[in-house]
């Protein structure tokens, strides 16, 4: 389980930018593929959601992240049943801690911020199994496996698999910068908020890569 560094003495602002973070790893993935039709779900009020999240923290930008989320609420997919292949489940996924990031404005804490994280650990890790359940060779394997071998040659997490492993050296990159970002600024306005959300985007286009595999040989 992942779980912010610092846990509870960590300050609300750098809690909530860990999970800006999270959310972004999986910006691409959600945004990267079509959105079923009949989920009524508007491509740019998730846009706008990611954006809002990454912006300044205050009323301002709260207020419109509750105002876009009503939005979305108000989408078919919200009140029907739906049975999603392996993409669109990462889509929901995400969607769904879009709305827990919404959650965390109106009750800020460590445990809000948590869920988020956790949940983007989880979906890699899940991802990892996936690809090791597929019975299709993924075009990357050897370049997985080496990662993983010189990851075993310096720390314990043998056992995890790559994009779990991925997953973590980002979020430790991440964690590591926090300290380090302006409080006032959103990641999006500073040097180094904008470094780490291109990190984000860097794992997140690596999973799209893959989940356009898994589509392709059938999942």
């Amino acid at each position: 389980m992942v779980r912010i560094e610092g846990g509870a003495a960590q300050k609300p602002v750098h809690q909530r930018q860990a999970a800006v973070l999270a959310l972004w790893r999986w910006r691409a993935p959600v945004l990267a593929f079509e959105l079923d039709a009949e989920w009524g779900v508007d491509r740019s009020v998730l846009e706008s959601l990611f954006r809002l999240a990454a912006a300044p923290a205050g009323e301002p930008s709260d207020r419109a992240y509750r105002r876009n989320i009503a939005e979305l609420c108000t989408a078919p997919l919200f009140t029907s049943e739906v049975d999603p292949d392996t993409v669109q489940l990462f889509q929901l996924e995400t969607i769904g801690n879009l709305l827990t990031f919404g959650e965390l404005l109106d009750k800020a804490g460590v445990d809000e911020a948590e869920r988020v994280v956790e949940t983007s650990a989880g979906l890699a890790t899940y991802l990892d199994a996936l690809v090791g359940g597929s019975f299709h060779s993924h075009p990357s394997e050897e370049a997985h496996r080496r990662y993983l071998a010189d990851l075993a040659d310096l720390t314990d997490r043998a056992s995890e698999g790559y994009f779990a492993s991925r997953h973590l050296a980002v979020v430790t990159a991440c964690h590591g910068a926090l300290a380090d970002l302006p409080e006032s600024a959103g990641l999006l306005d500073s040097s180094t908020g904008r470094e780490l959300l291109a990190l984000c985007e860097d794992f997140g286009e690596e999973v799209v890569m893959t989940m356009r595999w898994l589509r392709m040989t059938g999942h």
